[in-house]
């Protein structure tokens, strides 16, 4: 992208310096180029070789590259340039019509071979073209993974003139070609002492507290400076003031997305720049349909870090075209993007349409951070999506090497939140179960629990692992250097212990000591048990007081002594008669209440979620006759009397037999 705007910009330049890479070659001697070269980059890469290097060009009709001794130094020949043009000729010098052709040429290359031998068949190369060359080869091998130029490369003599001729001729570059030569050699993290490098930032300084660096330049010197010298320096605060002063209309869609990008690495100063980025987060709904599938997850992640959750409606907009581009994210993009949308809530069903095929089709090939974030994300929002729980337990089964232990957890927790057995459980849970025994050690505690706890919740009862967390040691583990434990893990514990009690009366292993267990299952961020919701208990409430005759007859919100805690409790008599709550004599049965409200369900579904399933099973093991009370029923509902009605259908049903 950089080195499209920068052939963008230098189209309209008429007059190009000729001192191309093979120029520099012919004004100096080549052991002045190797000395000169070596004092640059090798502090950057490599330590000097005392052994003498020498390279001699040939014609440029000649296919290769020979160093003194005749074997080949650059391997490359040139067969891959064999379509014809008038500047394939090296004794043709560059036009400038021919600008975009060449920059088209680089960006088809792959590797830095490519580059340095095309470019060597010219005769001549203007600095502009030789920034942009020396760009091209950074960014092929940041592309290869290299956090460094590799040491052939760097011995080139043709690299070696390219990088003499950008810091020689620094002054007299353009504003665009200077950043961009500076942006070049940022990507691969190069060392900041460097001749060359201090010479362009110090180039580039000087001419922006002369002022006139337009929009995109601005932009491309504030991020390579904050590669080298974090978001901090003193210069990037000049950048941001420079650039709030542009009028954002001349932005172009990258540059926005690069002023985000500028701004989130200082989000600790967020707070300054807060009005700013009212303004921008405005002005950017005008260009989120211009914006690739790169720029907006950049866009989206830049939103998340910065902490604009007043701007919704660009999210929202952002949301309704990331859709369409989905099968394009790479992996690293659409986890930004998945993240984005967990940290501000947003959910929408073509997207989860949309991530429903595109996961189902490749999860086998999904980097496992992308796999637990999609998992992450239908988990938060509550979305019970078959084909990509499917698709996942299958990967699992399948690759389960590939995943670390935190992947693990975020992955199995969804099931047993969503409460959903994929159609390949069996497989599913004997392959963690081969995992937890075979790694246990490696889980963290709380991980552990928190996998456990997730199996427990949808009947897969961790039986063989229930003597080990209930161990004094696993508990210490668990609290590491913290005084107490937190409420969380020991909700989750006397959970796992309750059900091995009620669902696993085979189980005579170790039992959880009682000051480990909790008395109620209510926790601040309720992972076990919601609260009712008021409004809907209102409503049931004002029916039960006409069909019961009076409010003394149920109780609510009550506390078992098993720690959860039930919405309507009413008690009955040996005839089935009506009790008031008082009364804790001569009750013969328990009748609970589940109010429950959207809540307590699936996104968009009547599919209870686990906690609130583990939590009716438990009551009616332990005796309570459960009534559910479900919020897509009472909405049907028109009138009192209809409530009144349909309560006396759910309490007095003949397998019931209750009587009043």
């Amino acid at each position: 992208m950089a080195l499209i705007t920068l052939r963008r910009n230098l189209c309209h330049l008429s007059d190009f310096r000729i001192h191309g890479a093979l120029a520099a070659l012919k004004n100096h001697p080549v052991n002045y180029v190797h000395k000169v070269s070596e004092e640059r980059l090798c502090p950057w890469f490599c330590s000097p070789q005392s052994e003498p290097f020498r390279v001699r060009f040939h014609h440029g009709r000649c296919k290769k590259f020979h160093s003194e001794n005749g074997k080949d130094l650059n391997p490359v020949g040139e067969p891959v340039f064999s379509q014809a043009h008038d500047w394939d000729r090296p004794e043709q010098n560059l036009k400038s019509g021919d600008e975009q052709m060449f920059y088209r040429r680089l960006n088809n290359f792959t590797s830095s071979e490519e580059v340095l031998s095309f470019i060597s068949t010219l005769q001549t190369l203007p600095d502009t073209l030789a920034a942009g060359a020396l760009q091209r080869i950074c960014e092929v091998e940041e592309k290869e993974g290299n956090q460094k130029l590799p040491k052939e490369i760097l011995k080139n003599s043709v690299f070696q003139a390219l990088c003499i001729q950008c810091e020689q001729e620094s002054s007299g570059l353009p504003d665009t070609v200077l950043v961009t030569a500076l942006q070049a050699l940022t990507l691969l993290h190069m060392d900041p002492p460097s001749s060359l490098l201090l010479n362009l930032v110090a180039e580039c300084q000087r001419r922006l507290k002369r002022g006139g660096l337009e929009v995109h330049s601005l932009c491309v010197l504030g991020e390579s400076l904050i590669k080298l010298q974090g978001p901090g320096c003193a210069t990037l605060e000049l950048i941001i003031c420079q650039l709030k002063s542009e009028k954002l209309e001349e932005f172009t869609p990258e540059d926005i997305v690069a002023l985000y990008r500028i701004l989130q690495a200082c989000s600790e100063k967020v707070d300054q720049h807060q009005a700013f980025l009212n303004k921008l987060n405005n002005f950017s709904l005008s260009v989120v349909y211009n914006l690739s599938p790169t720029l907006m997850s950049q866009m989206l992640s830049a939103l998340a870090v910065l902490d604009q959750t007043q701007a919704l409606p660009l999210v929202i907009k952002l949301g309704k075209y990331v859709v369409r581009h989905i099968p394009h994210f790479t992996n690293e993009e659409l986890r930004k993007v998945l993240e984005a949308f967990i940290y501000f809530g947003h959910n929408d069903r073509f997207f989860t349409k949309a991530l429903e095929q595109h996961v189902a089709s490749v999860c086998l090939t999904l980097d496992p951070e992308v796999v637990s974030k999609v998992m992450e994300y239908c988990s938060r929002k509550r979305i019970l999506s078959k084909p990509i729980l499917n698709a996942v337990a299958e990967t699992f089964v399948c690759q389960s090497e590939k995943f670390l232990p935190h992947q693990i957890s975020e992955l199995i927790e969804p099931f047993g939140k969503l409460n959903y057995l994929p159609p390949n459980a069996s497989a599913l849970f004997r392959k963690l179960e081969n995992t937890l025994l075979t790694h246990f050690n490696y889980f963290p505690p709380k991980t552990l629990l928190k996998i456990l706890h997730s199996c427990s919740l949808i009947e897969c009862h961790p039986v063989n692992f229930m003597a080990k967390i209930f161990s004094p040691y696993f508990l210490q583990k668990l609290q590491g250097e913290e005084l107490y434990l937190d409420r969380l893990s020991l909700a989750q514990l006397t959970q796992l212990f309750l059900t091995s009690v009620l669902e696993c009366p085979f189980y005579k292993g170790q039992k959880l000591l009682p000051k480990y267990q909790v008395r109620s299952f209510l926790t601040p961020c309720s992972s076990l048990e919601t609260p009712v919701d008021f409004h809907l208990y209102k409503s049931v409430k004002i029916g039960l007081i006409d069909l019961l005759g009076a409010r003394l007859y149920f109780a609510s919100k009550v506390l078992t002594p098993y720690c959860y805690t039930i919405d309507v409790e009413i008690k009955l008599d040996e005839e089935a008669l009506v009790l008031p709550y008082t009364v804790d004599e001569d009750v013969h049965k328990r009748v609970a209440l589940c109010i429950d409200d959207p809540k307590r369900f699936s996104l968009n579904s009547k599919h209870l979620l686990g906690k609130e399933a583990i939590k009716q099973r438990h009551l009616r093991l332990l005796g309570y006759h459960v009534v559910q009370i479900p919020y897509y029923e009472i909405e049907m509902i028109k009138s009192r009397v209809e409530l009144v009605e349909y309560l006396q259908r759910k309490l007095f049903s003949q397998n019931m037999g209750v009587r009043w």
